[in-house]
């Protein structure tokens, strides 16, 4: 659908609530999916407050619904930023410290030998995250992990509680 820009938001819902469009039909027609999502009453993606981990006024860090790891974890900015590019070294910075605070925390928490940090910002609009993907010891390593399938996010109170701990020091 290339004329979704031409739609009013209550179409787009109604839209992506009769399954006739797509996260990728967004992107593809300029539309950032992550902000329509929150301008939108997580309309796309849902409410992410029980898997969130950490949430300051820049960004927001959250368990993955639909995971390729145990851990899976993405670092989003609150603010839109189509990719790297954009971003100002000071939030660059920020991100990319906060990322190792919580490779470090997954790792232990989760007991991985590795964790793989990636961001893959690509299409027409996109909004800037990071993916932190758990590998395991008994996992290969290599960029096969980058694609390993999903599956259903399972709750674990007692790992996210921990992680919620370590972050808030």
């Amino acid at each position: 659908m290339d004329n979704l820009k031409q739609l009013n938001n209550e179409e787009i819902i109604n839209l992506i609530k009769n399954g006739k469009i797509t996260v990728a039909d967004m992107v593809d027609s300029g539309i950032c999916p992550t902000c329509f999502d929150k301008e939108n009453n997580h309309v796309l993606y849902g409410d992410k407050t029980d898997r969130m981990i950490f949430e300051n006024d820049k960004f927001e860090c959250f368990l993955v619904e639909n995971p390729r790891a145990n851990g899976h974890t993405v670092i989003s900015t609150k603010k839109h930023y189509k990719d790297m590019m954009e971003i100002d070294d000071i939030t660059c910075k920020e991100i990319f410290i906060l990322a190792k605070e919580i490779m470090k925390d997954l790792k232990e928490i989760y007991k991985a030998e590795s964790i793989y940090l990636c961001t893959m910002c690509d299409g027409p609009m996109n909004h800037f995250h990071i993916q932190l993907i758990p590998r395991y010891a008994f996992e290969k390593r290599g960029s096969k992990n980058f694609v390993k399938p999903r599956f259903e996010y399972k709750e674990d109170k007692e790992n996210l509680q921990q992680l919620r701990k370590l972050l808030r020091k």
